[in-house]
Parts: C-alpha cells; sequence; structure tokens
C-alpha cells in the first residue's frame, strides 16, 4: 500500500472558493462533504480556471429544488457565456441530510457519483489541465472539501506527529450491500497497536491491541453500521482511552500502550467505499 495524499478544506463558509494545489490531475478526486439546508432551492460546485468574477468554468454542478422536483444541470462557462446545459432528472439529494459528492478527473470525462452511486459523465468542454480552483456557493453547509488520488481500500496514510491526546482521525464510506466485514487500525510502522474490527455476520465487533503480541480482546454485540450505507466514524484519542464513534454511537477502549505519540500510520481494510480519511 503507498501512503495517501490529499489536500484538505474543514469547514469552509459559504460562500467558498480556493485553489487546488497543481490544478487538476487524472486520477484525482474532488470530493465535497456536507448537508443541504431545509428549505434550499440550488446550490453548486464549480471547478474553474482561475478565481476572478468572469473566470471560465470548466464544470458547474447545480442541484436544483424546485416545486417539490429534484434534477440537477451541468454546464461551463467560458468566454463571458453559458454553454448548452445537460440535465438529470432521476436524482436523490436530500435536504437536510449527509451527502458525499464525488468528481472523479479521468481522461474524457468528469465521473460524477453521490453518496457512492454513479450520477453521470460529463465530457470535457474545457481542457481540465486548465482548471486551478473550487468554488462553492448558496444554500448549503459544508463539513469538507478534499482534493485527492482516489481512495483504495486496504488504505494507509501517515499521522503526522504521531497520536497525541485530543487527536481525532475522521472517515467517511459506504459499506457494501454484501460487506462481511470493515476494520480501522493505528500502529507504528513495525507493528499494529490498536484494532476495531466489525464482523457483520457475527454481529461482532472485537477491539484489541499488540506491542509484541496480541492481548486479550474485548468483545460486543453492538454494530453501529449498516450495510449499503453512509457512514461516519471518529476515532478520537484521549488520556485514558480510544472512543470509536460510527454514527454518532461510540465504543470505548481503555490504552493498554504506553506511548501513543509513537503511533504514526492508521489503516483501513473490508468490503466498502472510502472517500475520505482526515488524521
Amino acid at each position: 500500500m503507498a501512503y495517501f495524499q490529499q489536500q484538505i478544506f474543514c469547514k469552509p463558509k459559504i460562500p467558498f472558493i480556493d485553489q487546488l494545489q497543481e490544478g487538476l490531475k487524472e486520477g484525482k478526486s474532488v470530493i465535497v462533504i456536507g448537508s443541504i439546508l431545509p428549505m434550499a432551492g440550488r446550490f453548486h460546485v464549480n471547478l474553474q480556471c482561475g478565481s476572478h468574477s468572469d473566470a471560465d468554468i470548466a464544470l458547474h454542478f447545480n442541484p436544483r429544488y424546485e416545486g417539490g422536483l429534484a434534477f440537477v444541470v451541468l454546464n461551463n462557462f467560458q468566454k463571458s457565456r453559458w454553454d448548452k446545459d445537460e440535465c438529470k432528472s432521476d436524482f436523490t439529494l436530500p435536504q437536510n441530510q449527509l451527502f458525499i459528492l464525488q468528481i472523479l478527473v479521468t481522461k474524457q470525462t468528469y465521473k460524477i457519483s453521490v453518496n457512492g452511486e454513479h450520477l453521470m459523465d460529463y465530457v470535457h468542454r474545457i481542457p481540465f489541465t486548465l482548471v486551478d480552483t473550487i468554488s462553492v456557493d448558496q444554500m448549503v453547509n459544508l463539513d469538507f472539501i478534499v482534493y485527492q488520488d482516489s481512495a483504495v481500500v486496504p488504505y494507509k496514510t501517515l499521522i503526522n506527529g504521531g497520536l497525541q491526546p485530543d487527536k481525532k482521525i475522521v472517515i467517511y464510506g459506504l459499506l457494501n450491500p454484501d460487506s462481511k466485514m470493515v476494520e480501522f487500525s493505528l500502529h507504528r510502522q513495525n507493528g499494529k497497536e490498536f484494532r476495531y474490527k466489525c464482523l457483520f455476520d457475527e454481529n461482532l465487533v472485537v477491539l484489541n491491541t499488540s506491542e509484541n503480541e496480541w492481548t486479550e480482546e474485548e468483545k460486543t454485540g453492538n454494530v453501529f453500521f449498516k450495510k449499503g450505507q453512509l457512514f461516519k466514524v471518529t476515532i478520537s484519542c484521549i488520556k485514558e482511552q480510544f472512543t470509536v464513534c460510527v454514527n454518532d454511537q461510540a465504543h470505548t477502549f481503555k490504552h493498554r500502550i504506553a506511548k501513543l505519540e509513537d503511533i504514526d500510520v492508521f489503516e483501513v481494510y473490508g468490503d466498502l467505499q472510502l472517500f475520505f480519511v482526515k488524521t
């Protein structure tokens, strides 16, 4: 597994605009995570060529809610005029609920998915190599905007500065409908230190730790994941324990490791789509 690189904007305020490091690259994804306001009429995400007010827009992704119907309009803007709209009517993105928008850059198209389901391909009308800025506006609350390599499971990333007290790791993903297990592990580069593993067919959560060898497992039947659904996991490290919060429900595990700051690697395994990890 290769270590993972990403650019993260945390809790960005609307209207939002900022540069994408080194511009768009083939094989990388823009991830937008947030919730649409309850009475929203529309919002938009733009991938654009520059940050000035009349910049060309290579992709305008514009969900709209009108007369009880939800649909999305895609377009581009160049030479001070809009091109022809492309519309998608069979579009489900509920207001006031978590959504994850993923825009994957390929050579010919933007592959757009919402909550893990492919929505449509948008053929490039402006070369993606000219895009260097993202903007988001109108009636939406944002948790994260991320620009990253496509997340592949098994997944590995470094924890900068090691695992310090009050450190939080946040994971967004989607369990496969036939998922058998998911596992999160924290360790030094020479061995695992903490493992949180869900076995869905057995309805079992297993927590454990090791330095030279595995210690006694702690087990519970309280599995907080649901197959085929989005999840948000927060792993918190405080002085006495780890807390693993899955969709606002938590398991705890008291520390059995002396030097938490030596833990500097985080990994994900299992049957899932992985969208974003913040360490």
